[in-house]
């Protein structure tokens, strides 16, 4: 556990709304309380308090920089969700959780699986890459269905940066990154948790999740561990017996383990194991072959890394060593019957089942030396390499659907987290990467400035390059349907990478008292991509629609993210986000055969945000509320027989806010020091969810927006130590 003057940074135990505060004004009202409380009791009293918030306040983050870091003294920043906000939310998956964060939304894009994926500064899942425990071992494959397999309940918390980081972390870091640490032993503790939900009365969804933590006495030694179990049943929204929500089966497990053989060094190991069974479709007791129209997934994933670092010279130097893997193997489905009954034989005969393997390696090592002196300052050198090696190989031999595709890319970078004076703060770096399917090596540099001359306020600016590999997304490996076929995805011969150019811009401001702490940011940001990825219509053949990524000229994202939050005495918390942006191509694009080409991001909207309130008026009683608004966007919708869909056209969607309510009572039993937690509420509270969708097994099942779920109601009871 890192402390800095007495101070506990265990970041899990801060509550979001009031980590943002500055470390200076901690530094100096805490000083100033101090003085004042020798000659006052009350003051003394008012100090102990602000003391407590200091904790929280003090953060350290360390995706931003490669290293830990205090977020206020950080010259990139860095956003965090912490274990107790995805709590408040109910959040039950990662997907769930990051909805709550500024510039950042989450979109269902299929109505038969329900994959997700995650936009940052309105770019594509493709373009934000996400980190497990700071490795980038979250595979393509995983990443269509992953931000939904990866259970809440093994995250400790989650460090989001928005804006291109390939300087640090290589390909496909031009909108963001997010980082999912998961949870590291920090005592002996427990919690088991029973929770129901119902959706909109017609089905359930029952998890049952534990962790349990264990740290010997002399606390060099310690583990955790994590079980999830969820099972949820299919949902049909419009009565035409086709799901709208897919059957899940989940058992998830998994450790992490620290040991320090010695003070200066520590080794960290974890591991987890995802068994997912998804099926979504015609609801029928049947094979899935014999669905008129179905998806059907089976998913078993391993997950591992292993970290050793080693200080010396009085911790100015340091070396880590670094691995993490991940094994994916899936079996699928993907099928619909065709509408003519002499074909019937010929599609039975020989049903459209697949197979995916995916491997992903990932090793290196990173140095750190702290320079007491340097120039007119000090600094943090960082400089580290990094191998990543993946594998992917997805198969559908009746729809002659095959990618296999072998990825290397060999990465070097050098940091310079220069502290020129005590307010100001220049980050610079640079990376090189040697990827397999680039004819010549990448460079990617970054600057950042922080300045901290005006009390209480952070200014920020920040430039940097980034880049996309030509090689299979997640979003490239789903095959939709659409109009009585699939439709799939091939990457052209000629394609080339990707490069963007990003720049942001902030200012910061946080006051506090003994009592309130309130606050604000307001960040613009400009990215703009040369040789754009897009999907060329490329025509039909007997199973469907085939798409073509090519190379465009440009595009440009552009908007301003706001946030705001407040906090009284932890009585009442309050947080919100609000992002303005436009998305556009240079040059036209085309989507479907007929249709007008667009400049516009299709499943883009300009305005989206959140905001979250929690009330407790006591030690025991917890109420929050919490909201997602997302404006109006525009989407591609494939006509198809008996669907309601005549003709391929344009659809602008209506802007649409999901609320939803918490509410819960712990009854403490401190003699054991545990407690029993009863606690229920409502999800979706003004039933948002997207009111027509097509019908029947020719639907065009990219049609679908909106909220995740229905209305929904959830009980629980949690078991926990205190």
């Amino acid at each position: 556990m890192l402390k800095i003057n007495d101070y506990d940074l265990k970041t899990n135990s801060a509550n979001s709304l009031t980590s943002i505060f500055t470390l200076l004004f901690a530094f100096n009202i805490s000083a100033q309380k101090r003085l004042d409380s020798i000659r006052n009791d009350s003051t003394q009293i008012r100090n102990a308090s602000l003391s407590v918030k200091m904790k929280d306040i003090e953060q350290i983050v360390i995706t931003g920089t490669r290293t830990p870091k205090r977020k206020t003294n950080s010259a990139v920043i860095v956003n965090l969700i912490n274990s107790k906000t995805l709590d408040q939310v109910v959040a039950t998956t990662l997907s769930d959780g990051l909805k709550y964060q500024p510039g950042l939304r989450v979109e269902t894009d299929c109505q038969t699986c329900n994959y997700t994926q995650l936009r940052i500064n309105g770019l594509q899942g493709g373009y934000s890459q996400i980190l497990i425990n700071s490795r980038p071992i979250f595979s393509p494959l995983m990443g269509l269905y992953g931000m939904e397999q990866i259970p809440t309940n093994m995250i400790d918390r989650i460090e989001v940066v928005r804006g291109g980081v390939s300087a640090l972390y290589g390909s496909s870091a031009i909108g963001g990154t997010v980082n999912v640490i998961t949870k590291i032993p920090d005592g002996n503790t427990f919690n088991f948790t029973n929770t129901l939900q119902s959706i909109k009365g017609k089905t359930t969804d029952h998890l049952l999740t534990g962790n349990a933590s264990f740290v010997n006495e002399d606390r060099n030694l310690g583990i955790s561990l994590f079980v999830n179990n969820r099972n949820r049943g299919l949902y049909d929204a419009n009565s035409d017996n086709f799901s709208e929500l897919p059957q899940l089966k989940d058992h998830t497990f998994g450790t992490n383990f620290f040991f320090k053989p010695a003070k200066n060094q520590k080794l960290e190991l974890s591991f987890s194991s995802i068994n997912e069974y998804r099926y979504g479709g015609e609801m029928v007791e049947k094979p899935a072959y014999l669905a008129k129209q179905s998806e059907e997934r089976t998913h078993h994933i391993l997950m591992g890394s292993a970290d050793y670092s080693i200080a010396f010279n009085d911790n100015k130097n340091s070396v880590s060593f670094f691995y993490g893997g991940q094994k994916t193997d899936r079996k699928h489905y993907t099928g619909i019957h065709p509408d003519d009954p002499a074909e019937l034989t010929a599609f039975f005969a020989n049903p459209p089942y697949g197979i995916s393997k995916v491997i992903t390696h990932q090793g290196g090592v990173q140095i750190n030396h702290h320079f007491e002196k340097f120039l007119i300052g000090s600094s943090v050198l960082t400089a580290g390499a990094e191998y990543i090696h993946d594998k992917v190989f997805d198969e559908i031999s009746t729809y002659r659907y095959e990618i296999d595709q072998t990825t290397k890319n060999f990465g070097t970078y050098l940091q310079n987290d220069w502290d020129i004076t005590p307010t100001l703060n220049f980050l610079a770096g640079f990376r090189f990467d040697k990827h397999n399917l680039l004819a010549r090596a990448v460079f990617s540099p970054r600057l950042s400035l922080l300045y901290k001359g005006v009390e209480n306020t952070q200014f920020r600016v920040g430039w940097g390059t980034g880049f996309r590999a030509p090689q299979a997304f997640d979003t490239d490996l789903h095959i939709a349907f659409a109009g009585g076929g699939v439709s799939r995805i091939v990457l052209s011969p000629d394609l080339n990478e990707e490069r963007s150019t990003s720049f942001t811009s902030s200012v910061n401001y946080d006051k506090g008292t003994p009592h309130f702490i309130t606050g604000f940011t307001v960040e613009a940001f400009y990215t703009r991509l040369k040789d754009a990825f897009f999907q060329f219509p490329l025509g039909k053949d007997e199973f469907g629609a085939i798409f073509e990524k090519r190379n465009g000229d440009e595009a440009t994202v552009k908007g301003i993210t706001i946030e705001a939050r407040a906090n009284f005495d932890y009585l009442v918390q309050l947080e919100g986000g609000f992002t303005f942006q436009k998305s556009q191509f240079k040059t036209p694009v085309s989507t479907i055969d007929g249709l007008e080409p667009k400049r516009e991001f299709l499943r883009t909207p300009n305005h989206y945000g959140y905001a979250t309130i929690t009330y407790n008026p006591t030690k025991n009683w917890s109420l929050s509320l919490n909201g997602v608004f997302t404006g109006t966007m525009t989407l591609a919708h494939a006509a198809g027989t008996e669907t309601g869909q005549n003709v391929d056209a344009y659809f602008q969607t209506k802007s649409f806010t999901d609320v939803g309510f918490r509410a819960g009572h712990v009854f403490g039993f401190p003699k054991i020091k545990s407690g029993i937690e009863i606690f229920g509420g409502i999800k979706n509270i003004f039933d948002s969810y997207q009111k027509t969708f097509d019908l029947g097994k020719n639907r065009d099942s990219n049609f679908i927006y909106g909220p995740n779920l229905p209305r929904t109601l959830f009980v629980g009871i949690r078991l926990k130590s205190l």
